[in-house]
């Protein structure tokens, strides 16, 4: 039930952004879902892609450092409150959210959000006990 993520650290310069899409899109790799964080030097963009092992090599290929971690892609309603009701699930199951993003597709009625745990295992167990979709790595990938 988790998702693998692409980490690629840019530095913080006109055009790196284009070279990683550019790399990525010649392999014939799609992004999912992206998130990116800055500092004044460097940036650490974090993808969902549809092809993770050949976009790792890919921007490998092309001189950027990449890293693969284990997310989890949650169904979250789309109304208000929603990601607070999955949030205080995971505050009373004691999870610790270290970041999330959005995903660019919708899943039914509901948004995805791509959560990064200290403890992927409890947070799946802790939202599935609580009847919260969790979605499968290849669902995900193929939305």
């Amino acid at each position: 039930m988790k998702v693998e993520q692409i980490s690629i650290f840019i530095e913080n310069k006109s055009g790196r952004l284009a070279d990683v899409t550019h790399a990525l899109g010649s392999a014939g790799i799609n992004i999912r879902a992206l998130s990116l964080a800055d500092t004044s030097d460097f940036g650490i963009l974090r993808l969902i892609v549809d092809k993770t092992d050949e976009a790792k090599t890919a921007l490998k290929d092309q001189g950027f450092t990449v890293n693969k971690t284990e997310v989890v892609a949650v169904e979250v309603p789309d109304r208000p409150m929603g990601l607070y009701g999955i949030l205080q699930v995971l505050d009373r199951g004691k999870v610790n959210v270290e970041y999330m993003y959005a995903f660019v597709e919708r899943c039914g009625e509901n948004a995805v959000i791509i959560f990064r745990f200290d403890n992927p295992e409890e947070a799946i167990k802790v939202l599935t006990a609580n009847g919260i979709n969790v979605l499968q790595g290849e669902r995900v990938y193929s939305m």
